[in-house]
Order: C-alpha cells, then structure tokens, then sequence
C-alpha cells in the first residue's frame, strides 16, 4: 500500500507460512525504525536449511555483521545482523546433535569462558 511522498504504508513479506508486516518511518506517528529510536527492541529470527546462502545474501544486500556466522556450541549454526534500517536480525540452521554431544560442547564453551566446567 503506498502511502504519503511515495513512502511505504503497508507492505507483507512472506517467509515461510509467516507473514512480517513492513512500512516505512513516519515521524509523525509511532512507526519508527530503530535508528530514529536509538535502540530496537527486536531480534528477528530465521532458521533455515541453507543458512548460509542466506547470509551472504543478506551481507549483499547490506546487512552489517554483528556476530559471525558459526557453529555454536547450542549446536545450531548461527550468526547476527544488522541490517541497513537497523532492525537485529539472527539467522541460524538448526543442528540435528544429541542431548550428550550438546552437553559437552556447552561444558567446553563455559570452561573456554573462563567460568570453568559447569554443572
């Protein structure tokens, strides 16, 4: 839906089965993008087969790196984003690990912290 000056009132963006609705800032009402607002309050998360296709489409179209996509120790594969409005963004490829090998990358990751084996 086009709105005042040529700007974006409403748009939809389908991912998946789910629907994320979209508009352009309007300083003269609530909708603000994080920049105005200097904060956001929102991380958008993705989980998808192909993650990291997905990345480097995202770093193409201007999203800026904030944590780089990994292997976690949660077992997912996973990195943030920032994109050029500044909405946070997470996208990650869910691990298929088991409940023993999860356990001992999360008991590496606290030592590797510094907080030692953890119970």
């Amino acid at each position: 839906m086009d709105g005042p000056g040529g700007k974006i009132m409403h748009a939809e963006l389908m991912i998946g089965d789910s629907r994320v609705m979209l508009a352009d800032m309007f300083m003269e009402s609530d909708v603000k993008d994080p920049h105005s607002a200097g904060v956001t309050t929102v991380n958008l998360h993705i989980y998808h087969r192909n993650v990291d296709r997905l990345w480097q489409q995202a770093v193409a179209a201007g999203a800026r790196v904030v944590m780089p996509l990994d292997d976690q120790f949660w077992g997912d594969r996973y990195g943030k984003l920032r994109d050029p409005f500044g909405h946070s963004w997470g996208l990650a490829f869910k691990s298929k690990l088991s409940k023993a090998e999860l356990e001992r990358k999360r008991q590496e990751a606290m030592a590797a912290m510094g907080g030692g084996a953890q119970p």
